[in-house]
């Protein structure tokens, strides 16, 4: 049941409550108290307006006294002029507003502590505006306002001021309110908490995020109108950056995002100086203290850290259906056509020629091994990549290079590898939000809920519709996500990897319902490393390696291709590096792994698989993209904390260890794509690699190294970000060998190399193994791994499906079914 004070009409009233008993606080007091009052309002209405953008948009402002002296100027000298008070108010509002909406084109430009740059010397710009301002702004000796403003002919005084300011506090409290449930308020926070997935559902990031921007600083310039009349002088000394700091603490303190986390941040910033003015100097040092302590107590604010403890009721929960909702059927569609369709990244062609057709009512996937361009494809049908060639039409529309808001409001939706839900909204808010693409003050209607609850029935959500997004496990996540993207009605549903980290039974359900969407009239386009489901639901597929189509058909015509095969398994004639003689070991494991399971939040990966890695041998492990492989390597490795299970590595329990803790133990991982220093040498790359052992280098270990790789040695002091791919893999094992470690871990050494470089390589890899060298080795070529490997296990889905020889599972057929899915 919910909580009273979760009630829709709950906070209206308390922010009716509050403004009264401000009224009555003024109606009660006398004198400065009146001044303090009105600066405490003022604060709120500007921190409200600074809640704007940093609690709902989630950019940062230390500029915001630049607004504020806007405004204040703005008003002062309007009516000075003989402008009426009550006309300059909303003049200064609206001159802050154009300014701030200005400001926001160079701001969006950075993130982070640039755009925290931007802003600052935004407000030392007006400061110093202001007093190279001449006698139209007064200058460093700033404006008198001599007479204050009137009503109905009578004067207002200090205390009319404060309750006009206590009114503008209480109405900001209110339309913040009002704004963070309206369309616009969701899709501020939805480009907060997920700019390309808002993107995708056609909203325009930069124009959301003016809109705050505006928003914002006309609220702090209509509390800055109010400062002239109150304190009678204004000068540029007024508004220091001293100020822009209050008001972000207001905020914060407040709690950033909540409705009233201004007004109780503004008491602190206001009246805890009042409080402590008889301490004289050190006045503003225990005001800090004060600060940093609430900060410290409450780190979500004040408000924020409140509002986690108000009881939640369970809400109206999904009852999931059959029926697709009406307005997802079409009686008619148009093909999505894609035309010779590549791109290339600093001269690398990431994607090449690649032409397919997807029709409505059909499902067309889109596979191929790690790096062969199928996300690729995708971002560029979805507008974040603009192509370098080919197009991309639906209907007779021509799409390609068009921003991905604008591709999203033509009809085409998608859904992420890793979802991107907008976790402050509600799961009912989330599908709302994209009903209609893009339009930011559509009137929410009554049948929007209707709709979107059926929706949420339709792809089998079965939990609670109000429920925060950001606390649904993995596959809700999914499901939500997916009747997010039908929520507009697409034409056209990109789908990456849907079924990533979903149990076999989840899976099945997931395919059931692609084929309910594709009923719908809607053309489907999934890429996905689940064979099983690919096979299964696909009317064809399109076959990508190393960016450009090999193979298309039916799935049986694709199961049956040569080229498919050498692409998921390596191909046939890949020369073999048996050892000279048989290993023979002792049987203890250097590493071994027992019941593991690790995932990413709330997405699981491993389901409680078990393996072992004996001194001096050589171990593959195998599998498909996404089976989990890479991830074993990042739990072994301490660089993913397990969730359940043991690691040990000799002798000793590990799991719980972070990675810095394991790799002096023994363990050094050569990282998938290389991850070398790209700023350091060669040489100051290979000597870092004795870090884990103390640090202590020998000359004639890095020479000894050189030897091994004398690729390395003609670079040796080049920076190793100049290195070619297949020198960086090179480099990165010959820094893991430096570390002497008991075992080496090896991710996808062959990953984006050419074919001879990768038979160097692994010449070389067969050499370390006839030396002794304990290795576990992931690479995505099933059949390249092999020939190095004395034993290996095949993961699917997170589990191992199969283990055994290099020879027992070069003949097994449980290898090429894990890549392709059963016959």
């Amino acid at each position: 049941m919910r909580s009273p004070l979760r009630a829709p009409a709950a906070m209206p009233l308390a922010i009716l409550a509050l403004m009264l008993a401000g009224l009555g606080l003024v109606a009660a007091t006398s004198g400065y108290s009146h001044f303090v009052i009105a600066l405490v309002a003022l604060t709120v209405l500007a921190g409200t307006g600074l809640n704007v953008l940093l609690g709902l948009s989630g950019l940062i402002s230390f500029g915001h006294a630049g607004f504020y002296a806007l405004g204040a100027y703005a008003s002062a000298i309007l009516t000075l002029k003989g402008v009426s008070f009550w006309l300059a108010l909303p003049a200064a509002a609206g001159i802050a507003a154009l300014v701030g909406a200005a400001l926001a084109v160079p701001a969006m430009r950075v993130r982070g502590p640039y755009l925290a740059m931007v802003t600052i010397a935004f407000g030392f710009l007006v400061e110093h505006a202001l007093i190279e301002g001449g006698e139209f702004t007064g200058g460093q000796n700033g404006l008198v306002v001599a007479t204050g403003p009137s009503l109905f002919g009578l004067p207002l005084g200090e205390r009319d001021l404060a309750i006009i300011a206590v009114i503008a506090a209480g109405l900001s409290l209110y339309g913040f309110h009002r704004l963070r449930h309206a369309r616009l308020g969701q899709a501020l926070r939805a480009v907060r908490d997920a700019d390309v997935a808002a993107a995708s559902l056609g909203f325009d990031p930069v124009r959301v995020k003016t809109a705050a921007f505006a928003i914002s600083a006309a609220l702090t310039g209509l509390a800055g109108a109010v400062l002239p009349p109150l304190m009678l002088f204004i000068a540029p000394s007024s508004f220091p950056f001293t100020q822009s700091i209050l008001f972000v603490l207001a905020v914060v303190v407040g709690g950033a995002g909540t409705v009233l986390g201004p007004l109780f941040g503004a008491l602190v910033t206001v009246l805890l100086p009042e409080a402590l003015a008889g301490l004289a100097e050190y006045r503003l040092l225990f005001f800090g203290v004060t600060t940093l302590v609430v900060l410290w107590l409450v780190p979500a604010g004040i408000v924020g850290s409140l509002s986690r403890m108000l009881p939640r009721g369970g809400g109206v929960r999904s009852e999931p259906g059959a029926d697709a909702p009406d307005f997802l059927k079409r009686t008619e569609g148009e093909p999505l056509a894609v035309e010779e369709l590549g791109i290339a990244f600093g001269g690398i062609r990431a994607a090449d020629g690649v032409a397919f057709e997807a029709l409505p009512g059909a499902i067309t996937s889109v596979i191929g091994p790690n790096g062969a361009g199928k996300t690729t494809v995708l971002n560029m049908i979805s507008g974040f990549y603009r192509p370098s060639t080919g197009t991309i039409r639906l209907g007779g529309r021509e799409l390609a290079g068009r921003p991905a808001h604008v591709i999203a409001r033509a009809g085409i939706a998608r859904t992420y590898q890793t979802t991107r839900l907008f976790g402050s909204l509600s799961v009912i808010e989330n599908v709302i939000l994209a009903r209609t693409p893009g339009r930011l003050l559509r009137r929410s209607r009554s049948s929007d809920r209707h709709e979107a609850a059926a929706l949420l029935a339709f792809v089998g959500y079965a939990g609670a519709l109000d429920r925060p997004a950001s606390e649904l496990p993995h596959v809700d996540r999914r499901l939500v996500e997916i009747a997010r993207a039908l929520a507009g009605a697409p034409r056209v549903l990109l789908l990456d990897e849907p079924a990533a980290g979903l149990a076999r039974a989840e899976t099945d359900r997931l395919g059931a319902l692609l084929r309910r969407i594709a009923a719908c009239g809607i053309a489907v386009i999934l890429v996905e490393h689940d064979m099983p489901l690919v096979m299964g639901v696909s009317d064809r597929i399109l076959v990508m390696d190393a960016g450009r189509p090999i193979a298309r058909g039916t799935p049986a015509e694709v199961r049956r291709d040569p080229a498919v095969l050498r692409a998921y398994l390596g191909a046939a004639e890949t020369p073999a590096r048996p050892r000279a003689a048989p290993w023979i070991g002792p049987a203890d494991a250097v590493l071994a792994a027992h019941g593991l399971r690790a995932g990413y939040g709330a997405a699981p990966v491993l389901d409680g698989i078990a393996l072992a890695v004996r001194p001096g041998e050589t171990v593959a492990l195998l599998g498909s993209n996404g089976a989990g492989k890479s991830t074993a390597m990042r739990a072994l490795a301490g660089l993913l904390r397990p969730v359940e299970g043991s690691v040990v590595l000799a002798d000793a329990p590990v799991a719980a260890l972070p990675a810095h803790a394991i790799a002096r133990l023994g363990l050094a991982l050569v990282p998938e794509g290389r991850q070398v220093f790209p700023e350091l040498t060669v040489v100051e790359n290979i000597r870092l690699g004795a870090w884990s052992r103390g640090g202590r280098v020998d000359s004639a270990e890095v020479e000894a190294l050189l030897d091994r790789f004398p690729r390395l040695r003609e670079r040796a002091g080049s920076r190793a970000g100049l290195l070619s791919g297949g020198e960086q893999q090179m480099l990165a094992i010959a820094r893991g060998m430096m570390a002497h470690p008991r075992i080496l871990l090896l991710d996808e050494p062959s990953l984006g190399l050419a074919p001879a470089i990768i038979n160097s390589l692994y010449a070389t890899v067969a050499e370390l193994r006839d030396a002794g060298t304990t290795i576990l080795i992931v690479d995505q070529m099933a059949a390249l791994a092999l020939t190095v490997a004395d034993r290996g296990y095949v993961l699917e889905q997170g589990r191992v499906a199969a283990s055994g020889t290099a020879a027992e599972l070069k003949a097994d057929a449980a290898l090429e079914a894990a890549y392709l899915g059963a016959a």
